[in-house]
């Protein structure tokens, strides 16, 4: 279910007189509200879409959770509440495709933006194989063995489930 939209470039391009397409590359950065996935952005924006000037697609997915994610009860006022939740979850995503719209726009870079509903492992997968990537790009939260054992790893199960190859952006250590 995709929910905005920026300029898309063409999926590819032709020239005249029976000259074969040439096909693009296409990259699919996923953001959420964290400053990982940002830097995983512009690094892809700085690094890829800029710098192949018209030779690389970019499309950038976020994947908005669902309400029933978040909120697990019954009984009455469950309805209501789900609504303020789906209200806030919009707002978010509203937010998060706002702070991406600007990093394209900031380095004149055009990009298609998706919202899609649902656990954001899946939903990057499944974009990487619609949109046919070429490169999966993530942030990395930086957590350690243990957290990544308790709270899974996002980029982990991209790199071993997407047909593509993925790039994991790090956070730069702190210098001392």
């Amino acid at each position: 279910m995709a929910e905005a939209k920026t300029d898309p470039a063409p999926a590819a391009a032709e020239g005249g007189s029976g000259e074969q397409k040439q096909q693009k590359t296409v990259v699919v950065v996923g953001v959420d509200d964290s400053d990982h996935s940002y830097r995983a952005l512009e690094w892809t924006v700085r690094h890829v879409a800029a710098g192949m000037a018209g030779a690389a697609d970019l499309v950038i997915v976020h994947a908005k959770p669902s309400p029933s994610s978040v909120v697990s009860f019954g009984g009455p006022g469950a309805g209501e509440a789900m609504r303020y939740v789906e209200a806030d979850l919009r707002k978010m995503a509203e937010a998060v495709v706002d702070r991406a719209r600007r990093v394209c726009i900031a380095n004149s870079v055009h990009a298609l933006i998706e919202v899609v509903e649902g656990e954001p492992r899946y939903v990057l997968c499944n974009a990487a194989e619609k949109h046919h990537a070429d490169l999966l790009v993530v942030g990395s939260h930086g957590y350690g063995a243990i957290k990544r054992a308790f709270l899974g790893s996002v980029s982990d199960y991209c790199a071993h489930h997407t047909h593509c190859s993925v790039m994991i952006v790090k956070s730069p250590k702190p210098k001392c």
